[in-house]
């Protein structure tokens, strides 16, 4: 049986590979006609990726990379799948890729709404077991998990049908994804009322409120948590400590409004809740190795 699932992944994988070649003729990383979907090729060596990722289902699948994501270090292969439940900064580089056998992913933001209600819907003893803590997991793709993906790739070269179509394959890869090896860690972020999925709802609240200061006795009181508890589950899903993981959400959205909506480094800091703009420069900077002005200006050169 073990044979039979690794030939038919194969299978799957290089019709995967033949779409995602056809649609990507050069290096690229760009949203697709499916809404949520996205296609990678990379041919670059040493390119390292910065970005503070939403919540998403990665499958490698052409050659490797090394990413961090959150504080956890992971070296991702072809027909591996990569799932991240929360909001997470992120950095990775792919693995000697060259133009004749360059790194291709794809991957889809996963829908919080229909992980929760997949979760409500679910009997009892479709339900896995809770991994703990756990934000973030890697596991081989299933070769039913891969043939949806494929169903839903396929949709790239019949656009009339991909309002009606995708929308439905998508909820049926969330259900997958719940039913699979990394089902516990998802199940334990969006079933309501747990305490992981109360450091979910903590994160949005960040999110939201990403220009306030961040206090810890009312975001822990908004979720119905003690401080002490908020912080120990917060740091072991996210690997970070609520006030390192606020501070790092307001760089990259100052980075994000600088590269994407043009806003200069003294507005952009303000936009994100800094008082000090020279302070937002001096950390901006350990953060991303360049003052502000000069990142983005190499960021636009690079792009």
């Amino acid at each position: 049986m073990a044979d039979d699932n690794k030939k038919k992944v194969k299978e799957i994988n290089e019709k995967l590979k033949e779409i995602l070649l056809r649609h990507l003729e050069k290096p690229d990383a760009r949203a697709s006609a499916v809404s949520g979907l996205n296609l990678v090729r990379r041919e670059a060596v040493n390119n390292s990726e910065r970005c503070f990722e939403k919540p998403l289902a990665s499958i490698i699948i052409q050659g490797s990379k090394h990413s961090t994501v959150g504080a956890q270090e992971f070296r991702i292969h072809a027909n591996q799948c990569l799932v991240s439940g929360v909001d997470m900064p992120s950095t990775s580089y792919v693995i000697d890729p060259t133009p004749e056998k360059p790194f291709l992913s794809l991957f889809f933001y996963l829908d919080r709404q229909i992980l929760s209600d997949l979760v409500m819907e679910m009997e009892p003893e479709e339900r896995p077991s809770f991994m703990g803590d756990q934000g973030v997991s890697i596991a081989e793709a299933e070769p039913e998990f891969m043939e949806t993906m494929l169903r839903l790739v396929e949709l790239l070269d019949k656009p009339k049908q991909i309002p009606i179509r995708a929308p439905i394959i998508m909820r049926e890869l969330h259900y997958l994804l719940l039913i699979g090896p990394q089902g516990g860690a998802l199940q334990g972020l969006y079933t309501r009322g747990s305490q992981n999925n109360q450091v979910v709802q903590a994160i949005a609240l960040m999110r939201q409120n990403i220009a306030t200061s961040l206090r810890m006795d009312a975001l822990a009181r908004q979720v119905s948590m003690s401080v002490s508890s908020l912080h120990r589950h917060f740091k072991n899903i996210t690997g970070f400590s609520p006030l390192q993981y606020h501070k790092q959400l307001r760089l990259y959205e100052a980075q994000r409004l600088m590269l994407m909506e043009n806003e200069r480094a003294a507005s952009a800091a303000l936009s994100v809740g800094y008082e000090s703009v020279t302070q937002f420069n001096r950390e901006y900077k350990r953060m991303f190795g360049e003052p502000p002005h000069r990142d983005i200006n190499r960021r636009r050169c690079t792009a």
